[in-house]
């Protein structure tokens, strides 16, 4: 079958690879409960002269030589809002290192992954992105022409700088941005890596729970580079540490630290799994090191728990 040219220049390079990444990723779940992760084909009815011709059975016309539509199963009609993170911090490691994704570039694949997999289902989408404060809000919407405007946007934070330094992240006004202005009972995907300053921990889950007190349901997809950011697998050299977000530095011996800094790290995590435990909230560790599969299944397993 030919490739019409027309239909590769309307895809984005960012939808083209999130295309290819939910392929490949449902192509192997073809044993598994996921299997035809779409609206499923339900029962045959009669075609009714006029009607479109888009799901007409032409194999069945080809046996029976009568005209008969695919009926499906009832939209599920959910509604998910992406949270995305694109504080300083994000930006880290530094764009260039060996190749690899920083923590933003990560985030952004990962939400136009999960744009491709609603689509499939045509469920309604909406994104919010958040620095210092809230950047970008856009309603849960289904259309196609939405979803591509929403891939437009991240795509965009692909080639924006980092932030300034000196501003803190600021999560707990984007998630009460949304328990706000989110009137029916939604999924809220959250990407960040959760560097608030620390003073704000309570703060945050305090917005955390105005989400599931407005009967949301929240995934938050906890973003790290764990070989540098939780293992500190760095050589047994000086270095000079700086906060990216505030420009602090500390001078230290990463021998000489990594063991109190994986207590604290592993202290922290388990804060965080606690309260998100007692909230009824899915807490997941994204590794930028991992790739997309772990991510997308945790996703789908969510939403096939949900709806």
């Amino acid at each position: 079958m030919p490739i019409e040219q027309q239909h590769i220049q309307a895809l984005s390079a960012l939808e083209f690879k999130a295309r290819q990444v939910v392929e490949g990723f449902l192509a192997g779940l073809h044993k598994s409960p996921f299997h035809g992760f779409s609206v499923e084909f339900a029962e045959h009815r009669a075609y009714n002269s006029g009607e479109s011709t888009r799901h007409l059975d032409w194999k069945l016309y080809a046996r029976t030589d009568k005209l008969f539509v695919k009926r499906y199963e009832e939209e599920t009609n959910l509604r998910c809002h992406l949270v995305l993170d694109a504080s300083s911090s994000m930006y880290f490691p530094a764009r260039g290192d060996a190749g690899e994704f920083n923590k933003v570039e990560f985030a952004v694949h990962a939400a136009a992954a999960f744009i491709q997999l609603l689509r499939k289902q045509r469920d309604a989408v909406g994104l919010t992105v958040f620095r210092e404060a809230v950047a970008l809000t856009e309603e849960a919407r289904s259309n196609a022409v939405h979803l591509r405007h929403l891939t437009r946007h991240l795509e965009q934070l692909l080639t924006a700088d980092a932030p300034a330094r000196g501003h803190r992240t600021g999560l707990v006004e984007a998630l009460h941005d949304i328990a706000r202005r989110a009137h029916r009972r939604s999924l809220v995907v959250v990407l960040s890596d959760m560097l608030d300053d620390a003073g704000r921990e309570e703060e945050v889950f305090d917005a955390l729970q105005h989400l599931r007190f407005n009967k949301h349901d929240i995934i938050v997809f906890h973003v790290v580079d764990r070989k540098r950011e939780l293992d500190l697998a760095l050589e047994d050299r000086p270095y000079t540490f700086v906060d990216v977000e505030t420009g602090a530095q500390v001078k230290a011996h990463a021998a000489e630290v990594r063991e109190g800094y994986r207590q604290a790290v592993a202290e922290r995590w388990h804060r965080l799994k606690l309260k998100c435990g007692q909230y009824r909230i899915d807490l997941v560790e994204a590794d930028i090191n991992a790739g997309f599969g772990p991510v997308l299944l945790e996703f789908l397993t969510k939403r096939a728990r949900l709806y």
